[in-house]
């Protein structure tokens, strides 16, 4: 069914396991990450930024989501992510939307707590959820780039303060990881996810997924990471196959047989990592 992120990260909360969220950057896109959740039997959240929400248009996304979810018999989340104005989070909860994020990480800890206060308020009305970043994730992200030494590590007092006086359903943590990191692999501040962990009860979100080694996976998992954020890699892989296939196509063959490589191509990577989401034995 058509789900908000509360209700998904509560049943992962149950089973010590971690949901996907994975970016869809076109609608050709998204079919194929529904598909592979539907394959492994599992939720999952679709992400979009802003611009992606804009470009595909927000009520075009509701409907798939809405129409796939019932059509593959899984949990199906929208969620937006990373948004900053609260007038592009209030357009996602309009168009029907079932999560959002919004990202004040950047601000002082007195103006995020009001600004994510104001966005629960509204969110509220419509059972949408709502997840909040504290801490500063380094990397690039929609085009936006942190720089290294912009990054900063959540605080774990501050993140007391932060849930108790907003009641936001998932916090993002800051540990290490880098957005649209994917040639390399992170290092990750394990201690600090474990200090956060004993600091808060609520669900933890990894942002930056794709540079996460597959062994820190479970480990990260059994650390109170509930919600995992992929896109580097989609983008990635759907880029270099679609490279691949264009360069080689006749123009006047149909569109359909070089998008639908990359949507296969896509699925496969969803499925790999929600298969190491599951966090099985």
């Amino acid at each position: 069914m058509y789900t908000n992120l509360k209700k998904v990260l509560k049943k992962a909360d149950e089973l010590n396991m971690a949901v996907g969220a994975f970016n869809t950057h076109s609608l050709e896109m998204l079919p194929a990450i529904i598909l592979a959740a539907k394959e492994q039997g599992t939720p999952v959240i679709i992400q979009t930024s802003v611009g992606t929400a804009k470009y595909v248009g927000h009520k075009n996304l509701v409907s798939v989501c809405r129409a796939m979810s019932e059509e593959a018999g899984i949990d199906v989340v929208l969620h937006l992510d990373h948004a900053k104005e609260y007038d592009d989070i209030k357009e996602a909860i309009d168009a029907g939307y079932s999560s959002v994020m919004f990202d004040g990480s950047s601000l002082p800890l007195k103006e995020n707590i009001l600004k994510t206060q104001q966005i629960i308020e509204y969110a509220g009305k419509f059972d949408v959820s709502v997840e909040a970043e504290l801490g500063i994730v380094g990397g690039t992200e929609d085009g936006v780039a942190v720089s290294e030494a912009e990054v900063r590590y959540t605080d774990p007092k501050e993140a007391v303060d932060f849930v108790k006086k907003t009641g936001i359903d998932a916090l993002a943590v800051a540990i290490g990881t880098n957005h649209g990191q994917y040639k390399s692999k992170t290092n990750i501040n394990f201690q600090r996810l474990k200090e956060i962990k004993e600091a808060v009860d609520l669900p933890l979100v990894i942002h930056g997924g794709t540079g996460v080694k597959d062994e820190d996976v479970r480990r990260v998992i059994d650390l109170g990471i509930r919600k995992f954020n992929v896109g580097t890699e989609l983008l990635v892989t759907w880029t270099k196959k679609s490279k691949e296939l264009f360069g080689q196509t006749s123009e006047s063959s149909s569109l359909r047989n070089n998008v639908v490589p990359c949507i296969e191509a896509v699925n496969q990577v969803v499925q790999r990592k929600i298969e190491l989401f599951k966090n099985l034995n």
